[in-house]
């Protein structure tokens, strides 16, 4: 490819607002376009690569029969709420409406639709089991969406679903997806861990998460010193402490605290730490208002607390709903004389507190020497918050430390969640009715090219292995107006290419600077440069990895890197 025909914009300086590292990388190699907030377009040197991803990828899913389909990414939004997804994407979907009032969604994932499709279309155990995949680009209106690839409101991503007769069938093919999403990564050279993950749908199911291990990861996992276990952050248990209290209960006591609005100041005004808190929440679950309480150092874990509860939607109450129900504002609010029918869930922690602090549920008053089920009356505890760094982790074996991470992919064990929703069923050997058992599996295929693109870079621009570099090798005349050099650029460049080199050749009527920088910035493995030494048949090579030189005759350039290329090449 000449490089004057394409278009690989390089910038000298980007955005100084833009720290993410893959991004800041891919906007100055001219790989990227931020199109809107969120958005960007892939110009040809970023298409190349994803050919590349997406090659691996459908041959690693196809190895385990997976057939490639595509489907609508425009939806009804009836089927989400069908499916009670709807709620729990909350503000992440991206709706419109159409001309006829008809509510739509781009689709962030497509459970729904294909369920409907296995359901309409298979009837028999005869036909199972059954795999889809397709390739193709999903949205979601991302609130950390500053940091490019990696979190875009529009993405592409692989996502494959199965349907089985039976459990033997559905964990067969989990096991073989599991392997596949491992070759994959095995092949793009990243280093990944496979850990514990949240479903994101009702009930108890099974599912695990790829991740790439990063300083720049917004994903926390939590990982044992001293054992295997690995979890993401949303589902590592708590277990309860079940230690006696030895304390003596003090008497219960309401005391005046102007200007107390937050933990920070109820610790200040007491001189007490948060360990010593009670943090009282309110939440609307699936249209009930119950309260939460966690320690006052603690975090509500939503992920738990919705699984606990079995429930579809929630949300924190807002200032309104607390004054109307409580009489006061969300920073007063206690346990202690609730409304009669309202529910009280705790966290394992409150169960050892002795003589805490909480609000009273009036304006600048709050109670201390609270003590559980003495003072007020609790429904249920149970794990729901998040776990800390330096807790004992929790098989019971060493202490948690974190490891932050890019999710990159996540397998799911559905079961029947969508086909009962949408009655998915097929007839057995023994002709009876059953619903069909799935198995949802996502690979992000446009966040894997953000993560390589942060792996392969150094100081001078991107560092591109050869099995993932957009092209094989960067032809650069030095001088555009040497004829010598001219000619010799455009003779090796027709013999490169005749042997199936992937070559882009830098035709440009610019400095020899600008050139070497561009060709820094997108980083190719091998460049090759016909200078002076062009009449003498001689022309420079240096290798991007290593920053190597060397000159080599023009006779002897195609099986030097013929060489080259069989002994870097990793697939």
């Amino acid at each position: 490819m000449k490089q004057s025909l394409t278009l690989i914009p390089t910038m000298r300086e980007v955005p100084s607002d833009i720290e993410v590292k893959s991004y800041k990388m891919l906007l100055r190699a001219g790989f990227l376009k931020p199109s809107t907030y969120g958005v960007y377009s892939y110009l040809p040197l970023a298409k190349r690569l994803l050919t590349k991803i997406e090659k691996i990828v459908r041959e690693e899913i196809e190895a385990v029969g997976a057939i490639e389909i595509s489907l609508s990414s425009l939806q009804s939004h009836d089927i989400w709420e069908q499916s009670e997804r709807i709620h729990h994407f909350k503000d992440e979907l991206l709706t419109l409406t159409d001309r006829h009032k008809r509510k739509l969604l781009l689709a962030t994932s497509h459970e729904e639709i294909v369920t409907m499709l296995v359901r309409d279309e298979i009837k028999s155990y005869k036909k199972l089991p059954l795999i889809l995949y397709q390739i193709q680009m999903k949205y979601r209106d991302e609130k950390k969406s500053r940091k490019g690839l990696i979190r875009s409101r529009e993405f592409y991503l692989n996502d494959t679903y199965s349907f089985h007769a039976n459990e033997i069938s559905l964990s067969d093919t989990y096991d073989r997806i599991v392997q596949a999403f491992t070759n994959i990564l095995n092949r793009l050279r990243l280093n990944y861990l496979v850990v514990e993950a949240d479903s994101g749908v009702k009930g108890e199911i099974q599912a695990q998460e790829f991740i790439i291990p990063s300083e720049y990861g917004d994903t926390v996992i939590v990982k044992s010193n001293q054992s295997n276990y690995m979890a993401n952050v949303e589902v590592a248990n708590i277990m309860p402490n079940n230690k006696e209290k030895t304390t003596l209960l003090k008497l219960l006591e309401k005391v005046a605290t102007p200007e107390v609005t937050t933990i920070r100041d109820l610790c200040q005004y007491f001189n007490i730490s948060p360990e010593s808190c009670m943090k009282t929440l309110v939440y609307l679950i699936d249209d009930e208002f119950v309260v939460v309480l966690v320690r006052g150092d603690h975090q509500v874990n939503e992920y738990k607390l919705k699984k606990v509860l079995n429930a579809t939607s929630m949300r924190l109450a807002n200032e309104d709903e607390i004054n109307d129900l409580l009489g006061c504002s969300p920073s007063s609010i206690g346990p202690i004389k609730l409304p009669i029918n309202i529910k009280v869930f705790a966290d394992y922690a409150i169960q050892s507190l002795t003589n805490s602090v909480t609000g009273a549920n009036e304006e600048g008053y709050h109670y201390i020497n609270v003590n559980p089920e003495r003072d007020f009356a609790i429904n249920t505890y149970a794990d729901l918050r998040y776990i800390q760094e330096g807790e004992i982790s929790p098989d019971g074996e060493g202490i948690t430390q974190f490891i932050y991470g890019h999710e990159i992919g996540h397998v799911i064990k559905l079961g029947t969640f969508f086909s009962e929703k949408f009655n998915a069923n097929f007839v057995d050997e023994h002709d009876v009715s059953n619903p069909i058992l799935m198995g949802s599996y996502q690979l992000g295929i446009s966040r894997l090219l953000a993560i390589l693109a942060e792996k392969c870079q150094d100081d001078n621009g991107f560092v591109w292995p050869t099995y993932l570099s957009p092209y094989d090798i960067h032809l650069i005349p030095i001088n555009r107006d040497d004829e010598v050099q001219w000619n010799l650029s455009n003779e090796l460049y027709n013999i490169l290419s005749s042997y199936h080199f992937d070559v882009l050749f830098d035709d440009r009527h610019e400095s020899p600077g600008v050139k070497f920088t561009d060709a820094d910035l997108i980083g190719l493995p091998v460049r090759v440069m016909i200078g002076k030494k062009a009449t003498e048949g001689i022309v420079e090579v240096k290798i991007r990895s290593t920053g190597e030189t060397f000159e080599w005759a023009k006779e002897e350039l195609v099986d030097r890197l013929n060489e080259f290329f069989r002994t870097n090449s990793y697939n």
